[in-house]
């Protein structure tokens, strides 16, 4: 089983920056694809952004320009940079992966960021 950690969440003004971090317990190249998800008060989660193995991302149109997914294979991390934050942002964001040897999507347990003056 992946266990997965989030971390950097916070409060932050509108227009500021946060990066987010989640660690994995094993390594990213065995995992077929990576993302991040967010759940705002009273709403469904959705995708903010997927990363896949052979480097192809997709991004939700509300974050295309203002939020960045990265990896560091060194360290079984993966971060999501926030700038431009919007209190629209304001939601527990969530780590996701999907393992090649099981098929399996294991989650994090989320960060909450809220963005507000």
């Amino acid at each position: 089983q992946v266990q997965l950690v989030e971390s950097g969440g916070g409060l932050v003004q509108p227009g500021g920056s946060l990066r987010l971090s989640c660690a994995a317990s094993e390594s990213f190249f065995s995992m077929y694809r990576m993302g991040w998800y967010r759940q705002a008060p009273g709403k469904q989660r959705e995708l903010v952004v997927l990363i896949y193995s052979g480097a192809g991302t997709n991004y939700a149109d509300s974050v295309k320009g203002r939020f960045t997914i990265s990896i560091d294979n060194a360290k079984n991390t993966l971060y999501l940079q926030m700038n431009s934050l919007k209190p629209e942002d304001t939601a527990v964001y969530y780590c996701k992966v999907r393992r090649y040897a099981d098929g399996m999507d294991y989650w994090g347990k989320g960060t909450l960021v809220t963005v507000s003056s």
